[in-house]
């Protein structure tokens, strides 16, 4: 057997479906967790169990379900934050749908040192239509403090779902669902649906602020970017190439750091929009007359958010290429001019090689005479201890001939010293 077999066949089943009773109510928590928190918190969600005589679990898990009795309570994991499921079936109907929640049943202690940030709190009252008459609108719009409602009729006519996605006196969001003609396995799917399609929105939007502020930065990024290229192109203008590559380099370091920061949160919006889209999908609503659906609010208020995030992320690597090409640019225009440098260079150089050739060549011709006048010196001494030994022969014409001789023989000499050194410099050049 595979060492993997049983982990791949319980990956499928790691977060089921709950099952729900209709009525119910439920409440529901979102907690973004950081990667030092996330064993506090499930010390902390342990010790939950304590407070009602459970036994505590051995070792986190994805998604973990315990039922109270009075109450259940589901914790799931995610990548960035913990969610809490808590259903409390014991509907008092006395009460109005919200002012009886399921976060009553959890101690007051332990809510409020849940390790992490809550960033989704809503309450779902779920009734049965089928034994409780739906209400008015008026009434329904009372239950949310009068605020604007969307409402749709899920899974094809089925159940009924209002919301206003919004905060509420509690400081909690509101959706009420009345289950017209759906099985408590239905139902639990439908809820899950809907408690993730709000989760996630919230979720996708907290790069919303970062986007704003970064895209206001981009426009004077992209000024400037246009200034420093303008200059460039205007051949007039005398360049300060280290100023404008020291600018370049701030540029770019200011968009990698950017990028950095918002990348992952960037990347995170777009797939938290895409399973916002998928829950919509399968929620398989009707409309009902004269409100907008789930599926149209988000449409018209989610998805331009999205975009805006998707706008900076693009702009950011578009600046990213462009500061890349102006740099690309300067560093050829950078090179073009070193290279101008190195031929003036170079022809200086050669200049003083021919100075300095033609002086080796009178430097020569100086050595030859001064090499010839020593040596003629010498002959004449020569000359002279043969002419006193009794030789008898014209001294004067014998030294005065000797002159040309001694002259040509050096200078033949040099050439040939000089020739053989050239030779050697060629060899060294060609290997």
């Amino acid at each position: 057997m595979h060492p993997l077999r049983d982990a791949l066949y319980a990956e499928l089943h790691s977060r089921p479906f709950q099952v729900l009773p209709s009525p119910a109510r439920i409440s529901y928590l979102a907690v973004i967790v950081g990667p030092e928190q996330k064993r506090a918190e499930f010390e902390h969600f342990c010790s939950l169990y304590s407070s009602f005589s459970g036994t505590v679990p051995q070792e986190d898990g994805v998604c973990i379900e315990v039922d109270f009795g009075h109450f259940k309570i589901r914790r799931d994991k995610h990548l960035e934050f913990t969610s809490y499921m808590i259903t409390h079936s014991q509907v008092d109907h006395s009460l109005g749908f919200f002012d009886q929640n399921a976060l009553s049943c959890l101690p007051v202690d332990w809510l409020s040192t849940i390790p992490g940030t809550v960033l989704a709190a809503f309450h779902v009252a779920v009734e049965d239509a089928r034994t409780v008459p739906e209400p008015d609108l008026t009434l329904v719009k009372s239950h949310f403090e009068g605020m604007r409602l969307v409402g749709s009729r899920p899974q094809n006519g089925d159940a009924q779902v209002w919301t206003t996605f919004q905060l509420h006196s509690d400081g909690c969001g509101r959706f009420l669902i009345y289950n017209k003609n759906m099985s408590d396995s239905q139902l639990g799917r439908m809820v899950q649906r809907v408690v993730e399609i709000e989760t996630y929105r919230l979720m996708a939007l907290l790069a919303l602020p970062m986007a704003r502020q970064y895209n206001a930065e981009l426009v004077i990024m992209d000024e400037q970017l246009a200034r420093t290229t303008a200059s460039l192109s205007d051949s007039k203008e005398t360049l300060d190439e280290q100023a404008i590559l020291s600018e370049l380099i701030d540029m770019a370091a200011w968009v990698e750091a950017t990028r950095a920061k918002t990348s992952f949160r960037f990347s995170a919006t777009r797939a938290y929009h895409e399973l916002v889209l998928k829950r919509l999908n399968e929620l398989k609503e009707d409309e009902v007359s004269g409100h907008l659906t789930v599926t149209e609010f988000m449409t018209r208020r989610l998805t331009p958010a999205v975009r805006t995030c998707n706008t900076a992320g693009t702009h950011l690597e578009s600046l990213s290429t462009r500061i890349d090409r102006v740099s690309d640019m300067m560093r050829t225009q950078v090179e073009m001019s070193i290279q101008s440098q190195n031929q003036q260079l170079l022809t200086s150089m050669d200049r003083r090689s021919k100075i300095q050739l033609a002086m080796q060549h009178t430097v020569e011709g100086l050595s030859v005479a001064a090499i010839s006048y020593y040596s003629v010196g010498l002959l004449k001494f020569l000359i002279e201890a043969v002419y006193d030994k009794g030789v008898n022969f014209d001294k004067s014409l014998v030294i005065g001939l000797s002159v040309p001789l001694v002259v040509g023989s050096v200078w033949l000499a040099t050439r040939k010293i000089h020739k053989r050194f050239l030779l050697l410099a060629k060899a060294k050049e060609e290997k």
